[in-house]
């Protein structure tokens, strides 16, 4: 699977390996990273991205792109958890974010789409839903209009509408972004996997960077890798990692001009691009917790008929995924990580809104490591594990643990001659050993099945063609490297 955005990304180039010393170091070549390292290389500092894979390869590259203040309940859910005020810095946060992107975009002469975003339901329980958030938004600053109707071509209970929201091409802003870090002296380093962090004992000593290319020096060291690669802040405990899938159609048929999402399940987004001159329309959805979803491609198979019920020109053209992480608090956890010292920093916790989220938790953090002030980040990112925040970590950890002991169990019930058919793959037990046996064009690989973060027993993502960990969402290719979440580690051999 490769998105509609990597299959027509501009050329990034990159840099040599280069050990430092640096002032600060950020890894992660994502919208946040590359946010924050441009900020930091424009003030004077030395800096470098270390990048395990290529620039956008895993969530921003595999996004919807959409740059939207009007993002389904989750103001409605801000509100429940922490009140109005904080959902108003988070407004502020998420305007700041969107702001500045998009002046990014108009200086250097990116080309983005003005278009209204639009929450929608189809049932009378997401018509009550489309009320709360109308209610929430108000309480924070946000204009929001509910209406009875939409352009969509199938019924709804309600369509709630911000105006004047942004969709982007994510790697057209990625190589802006990259081309100014490089100009103000930074580096853009791929293909270094950064395994481990040894933080500087006192204030101001530098911390060391393990990778393997070598170990790296940096004063400053921000983590901007989807989940904290680190587990020293206990971030993968409050913190569930979700897969949702898209597709890109050739359409002949009217679309919608604006950029919808339901409320209602399956969820359902919606938003149109045009690329290399040629339009299309992108459906996404049926998102699950990463590794406990059995037959994945027919989750993509879905979107497929459900697009062509109502667009019935539709062609599929480019289908792919992506892996966002949802806070138990309901709002990023952005700043020092606890318990690592004096100058390691992270970001996490966008569900699914990291063109906003992840440049607002970049300016943050730039302006906290250069001696800035900015008062609704002060609010916004201070650690909130109230009582309902406690009820779903330990729900989530709860699963956790069921994931935990049913994998076990199920991978060793199955004797080690089962063989799969092209494209799947199998757990097996070889001795006391779950091993993962998969078939990829006519040739049978063999990992260990086993997540070296945690010890999970992994899962087959058959629409994806990797093995997937339902406990905090690594990810590996069918031959066991590692793709992305809190593992560091490729799978061993079995």
């Amino acid at each position: 699977m490769k998105s509609l955005w990597l299959e027509s990304s501009p050329n990034i180039p990159t840099d040599p390996f280069d050990a430092g010393p640096y002032d600060s170091v950020v890894v992660g070549a994502g919208i946040t990273g590359l946010t924050a390292a441009t900020l930091l290389a424009r003030s004077g500092q030395r800096v470098a991205i270390l990048e395990a894979r290529r620039a956008g390869a895993v969530t921003t590259g595999n996004s919807t792109a959409k740059v939207s203040l009007l993002q389904g309940t989750q103001l409605s859910s801000i509100t429940h958890h922490h009140g109005p005020d904080l959902a108003r810095h988070y407004v502020t946060g998420n305007r700041e974010g969107q702001s500045w992107l998009l002046r990014l975009c108009d200086e250097h002469g990116v080309a983005y789409e003005r278009r209204d975003a639009f929450n929608y339901a189809v049932t009378d329980d997401g018509a009550r839903l489309l009320r709360e958030e109308r209610d929430a938004c108000a309480n924070s600053g946000l204009n929001a209009v509910l209406e009875d109707s939409s352009e969509l071509p199938f019924p709804v209970t309600g369509a709630l509408k911000v105006s004047g929201q942004a969709q982007i091409h994510p790697m057209e802003v990625l190589a802006v972004l990259a081309a100014d870090l490089r100009k103000h002296g930074g580096k853009l380093i791929e293909d270094v996997r950064v395994t481990g962090v040894k933080a500087g004992s006192t204030k101001g000593e530098r911390s060391t960077l393990q990778t393997t290319q070598g170990n790296v020096a940096a004063s400053n060291v921000i983590l901007a890798t989807g989940t904290p690669i680190l587990d020293r802040g206990g971030h993968f405990s409050v913190l569930q990692p979700h897969r949702s899938y898209a597709v890109a159609f050739t359409v002949q048929d009217q679309v919608p001009s604006g950029m919808y999402l339901s409320v209602d399940a399956p969820n359902r987004t919606l938003r149109t691009a045009e690329v290399e001159g040629r339009p299309y329309l992108i459906v996404g959805g049926n998102g699950h917790i990463v590794g406990r979803q059995a037959h994945t491609q027919s989750l993509v198979d879905d979107i497929i008929r459900w697009t062509q019920e109502h667009f019935p020109t539709a062609q599929a053209a480019f289908s792919w995924s992506a892996q966002d992480y949802r806070p138990a608090s309901s709002v990023p956890y952005v700043g020092k990580m606890p318990i690592a010292g004096h100058s390691i920093y992270t970001a996490t916790g966008f569900n699914k809104w990291g063109f906003t989220n992840g440049v607002a938790a970049a300016l943050a953090l730039s302006a906290e490591i250069l001696g800035g002030h900015m008062p609704w980040a002060n609010e916004l990112y201070k650690t909130r594990l109230g009582k309902q925040d406690a009820l779903a970590t330990a729900k989530t950890n709860a699963g956790v643990g069921l994931e935990m002991v049913s994998g076990w169990l199920s991978g060793l019930g199955r004797p080690s001659h089962a063989q799969p058919p092209e494209g799947q793959g199998v757990i097996v037990r070889e001795g006391a050993r779950p091993v993962g046996i998969c078939q990829i064009g006519g040739v049978t690989h063999r990992v260990s099945a086993v997540c070296p973060h945690m010890g999970g027993v992994l899962s087959w993502n058959d629409a994806e063609q990797s093995w997937d960990c339902p406990l905090h969402g690594s990810r590996f290719s069918h031959d066991g490297a590692r793709l992305e979440g809190p593992a560091t580690r490729d799978l061993q051999a079995p």
